[in-house]
């Protein structure tokens, strides 16, 4: 099945990711697993080919190996009586190649795609098939382990358009500092948004390395105002999310609270206090100026200390950081942002008629299969010691791939992620980032589908809303633009998305 398939069409293979796969959820040892070989069950039937198109996370294989021939499918295929035709649009652009495939007239017949926007624009146009009555009757193991808040997320018109890969940690970003850094200068560890203030001020300032130079950063964010969320989260506010004020929903960008936030970031910017080239900054530029001793302090990632973090130890013997808590506001604000409970989005083009297998993939995946293509081949990849997960990361690395398929159907037990956290070392304190992150989490208020609004206007609201902010802060713009923005942001479609998000919320709360 998985060894004499012809390549497909669209294949893109770029150095893989590592917290892509660091990001994904994993299954629990409480499921039934199958062979991590693949067993090879007495079918009645031959094998029935289906066709997927997914996000490679940036993928590579080992020599001899592709996203159609790995012992990955091979598992998968055999296990399930499918002959799965995996194609790769290029990870850059990869919703705009996917707006091509659904112009093309030549569909596969499952689409993964991360963007809410898709599935709204594609349900409008009647283009994908409804799938309740194959998750009823095929998708046993989706039911019982994806929660009612993922499915709501992808119900439509009352019926379900997709199959949601959820989410395995609820937010991302955690304060980190560089604990020789504040020795050096005297200086504790900062609780509040004014004692950060001063820390950022002491490391822009006060040659916190003790080279004798002014190359330091007091702090550092990444484009599009990223790396953020606990500044904003000091205000009582998040960016991109819906709160609600007195009875009704309100989009936080627009909020007096985001103001504040923004004027905060301005004060730094102009003081000089803030990376001046913030808006050239990618999450890897970032990540480059943390490991090379430029930044001792930003919100990191929860799984940045086996990254950007340990490059700076690596780089620098003396480098000690240590996690801290979320700045606290004047009002005894904290937190960060909360994602939504789903990450990507399985659906089925209308044309295609093989939605069964397509959810009897997605179960295998999410169920049985789930701990295996997680985790990897058992005494390969990993073994169990003293009743502990022993991770060979050699074997890991070379079978890091294996995430274009796990992706496709996360579903989440904290126990068992718990124990994969700790596998890649506990001195990375991945789990307890993790859990420092769900306890400081501002929620938000709306969790249904993605409206028809919402496919129309939000890549537009939210590139509008990029241009203001970020001119503001580096002083391009006065404050008071924010003002403007609110009423563009109405104008321009926000107001027709307010109006949708709100009679969702009406209906909830009869």
């Amino acid at each position: 099945m998985g060894t004499n398939k012809p390549a497909p069409f669209l294949r893109a293979s770029m150095p893989l990711v590592l917290t892509a796969i660091l990001m994904s959820g994993c299954s629990s040892d409480l499921l039934e697993q199958e062979d991590p070989r693949g067993h090879d069950p007495k079918w009645d039937d031959p094998p029935q080919s289906i066709s997927i198109a997914i996000n490679g996370q940036s993928s590579t294989f080992p020599p001899g190996l592709d996203e159609n021939h790995n012992p990955y499918l091979d598992f998968i295929e055999k296990n399930t009586n499918l002959d799965v035709q995996v194609m790769l649009p290029p990870v850059n652009g990869y919703v705009d190649k996917l707006n091509v495939i659904m112009a093309s007239g030549q569909l596969p017949d499952m689409i993964n795609t991360g963007s809410a926007a898709f599935l709204s624009n594609y349900v409008k146009q009647g283009a994908l098939k409804p799938l309740d009555e194959y998750i009823d009757k095929y998708g046993p193991d989706l039911k019982r382990l994806i929660p009612q808040e993922a499915w709501d997320q992808v119900t439509m018109n009352g019926k379900i358009y997709a199959v949601p890969s959820l989410n395995e940690v609820m937010g991302t970003q955690i304060m980190y500092v560089r604990k020789d850094w504040l020795d050096r200068l005297g200086l504790q560890p900062p609780r509040t948004i004014g004692e950060y203030r001063e820390v950022m001020r002491a490391f822009a300032e006060n040659d916190p390395d003790g080279n004798g130079k002014a190359d330091t950063l007091g702090f550092s964010i990444a484009d599009q105002l990223g790396r953020t969320a606990p500044i904003f989260g000091a205000f009582g506010t998040q960016q991109n999310s819906w709160y609600e004020r007195n009875g009704t929903l309100v989009y936080s960008a627009t909020l007096p609270e985001t103001k504040k936030a923004l004027a905060f970031l301005a004060e730094l910017y102009r003081d000089n206090l803030l990376d001046p080239d913030f808006p050239l900054n990618t999450t890897e530029s970032l990540g480059d100026k943390v490991a090379s001793g430029k930044v001792g302090l930003y919100a990191a990632a929860w799984f940045d200390t086996r990254g950007p973090i340990e490059r700076s130890r690596a780089n620098d013997s003396r480098a000690n950081w240590i996690p801290l808590d979320y700045p606290t506001g004047l009002d005894g604000q904290k937190g960060t942002y909360g994602i939504s409970a789903v990450r990507s989005y399985n659906v089925v083009p209308a044309t295609s008629d093989r939605a069964e297998a397509v959810v009897k993939l997605l179960n295998f995946i999410g169920g049985k299969g789930n701990k295996t293509l997680k985790l990897g081949l058992e005494n390969e990849v990993w073994s169990s010691k003293d009743g502990k997960m022993v991770t060979d990361f050699e074997q890991h690395n070379k079978h890091l791939y294996r995430g274009i398929y796990s992706s496709l159907c996360d579903t989440v037990v904290p126990e068992v992620t718990k124990q994969r956290l700790d596998s890649l070392g506990e001195r990375f304190r991945l789990w307890d980032n993790v859990q420092s992150i769900h306890a400081n989490l501002i929620k938000a208020h709306y969790t249904g589908a993605p409206t028809p609004a919402m496919g129309s206007y939000n890549f537009k609201l939210l590139k509008i809303q990029d241009d203001y902010f970020t001119k503001i802060v580096m002083g391009l713009s006065p404050l008071d633009d924010f003002d403007r923005f609110v009423e563009v942001w109405k104008q321009e479609g926000g107001d027709e998305i307010t109006k949708e998000i709100n009679d969702w919320y009406a209906a909830q709360r009869r």
